[in-house]
């Protein structure tokens, strides 16, 4: 069984050539491919390398990936921007000398303020010279949430096995309870009309029971149903077999089946197959429940 579910998640950090690397992964059910994607300011021309590896592992669903790239470099990489600092400092000691205050300036929190400290290898390398430290990160962040989503993958194709057998169980008994239909409906009506009759001392000619009979079973007729409904439980099962998850082609499958269903349902004309079709019914919204969490 190879289903793929489209909940994961996945995460990992990782140091390579002076840079530290974020990446986590959310995946959510969605009827199509969406990618949410954050990245680090500067590292914008990623966005597409990033979105075709995606791609390669995610066929459906929303994906909410957040990569944050942070360069480590050493002392020499900084430096203190002293017209900015110098800037900061006679503004506060004008307000300072406004107010008569008096407090000493500490360079220390000033450290801290917009502009004062400045990276000076933050444009040392390029986004895509970059790339080479990041891919590897994200194909390993993909894989352990590919991991997530192929277990929880498992456990749906179990539940939709289950569902079919008991799709199958249902249409057994429908397929052994279809031929007494229209000897049933015979029995009731040569029993209704001869009851009617018999008050007016009028018979009814065997010719027009035949017709009338003849009628409903064409009516009532469920054989094609049947046999098409099997076929589909066949497709179905072999789709789960895929080498590949197959979400959408199952939700079409599953929606021929429910087709079926009705008209089997509203043909036949049994107290008995009603109750099987309400059975089917249940295991195929169950079904369709389950797949709407497949890729």
């Amino acid at each position: 069984m190879t289903l793929l579910s489209m909940t994961g998640f996945g995460e990992l950090r990782d140091e390579r050539d002076d840079y530290a690397i974020a990446v986590e992964l959310r995946t959510v059910n969605s009827r199509h491919l969406k990618l949410n994607l954050r990245v680090t300011e500067g590292y914008g021309a990623l966005e597409s390398r990033i979105e075709a590896v995606i791609r390669e592992f995610v066929k459906r669903g929303t994906i909410h990936c957040n990569l944050r790239i942070r360069h480590t470099g050493g002392a020499d990489d900084y430096r203190l921007n002293l017209q900015v600092l110098n800037l900061y400092v006679d503004q506060l000691q004008e307000v300072a000398a406004r107010r008569n205050l008096d407090e000493r300036v500490r360079l220390e929190p000033l450290a801290g303020l917009p502009g004062v400290v400045e990276e000076l290898s933050t444009d040392a390398r390029s986004a895509g010279q970059v790339w080479p430290l990041v891919e590897p990160t994200l194909r390993s962040a993909l894989e352990q949430l590919s991991e997530m989503r192929a277990t929880e993958g498992t456990a749906l194709a179990t539940d939709l096995q289950e569902q079919c057998q008991s799709v199958e169980r249902s249409l057994n008994a429908i397929e052994e309870l279809a031929p007494t239909v229209v000897e049933h409906y015979r029995r009731r009506i040569q029993d209704r009309v001869s009851e009617a009759l018999a008050s007016l001392n009028v018979s009814i000619e065997p010719a027009d029971l035949v017709r009338e009979v003849s009628l409903f079973a064409d009516r009532s007729d469920i054989s094609e149903e049947i046999v098409r409904l099997r076929s589909h439980l066949q497709q179905f099962g072999e789709a789960l077999a895929l080498p590949e998850s197959a979400g959408r082609k199952l939700e079409f499958i599953c929606q021929e089946m429910g087709r079926e269903t009705n008209t089997i349902g509203s043909k036949a004309n049994n107290s008995e197959i009603s109750l099987h079709v309400v059975e089917i019914k249940t295991a195929l919204e169950r079904i369709r429940e389950q797949i709407q969490n497949v890729q």
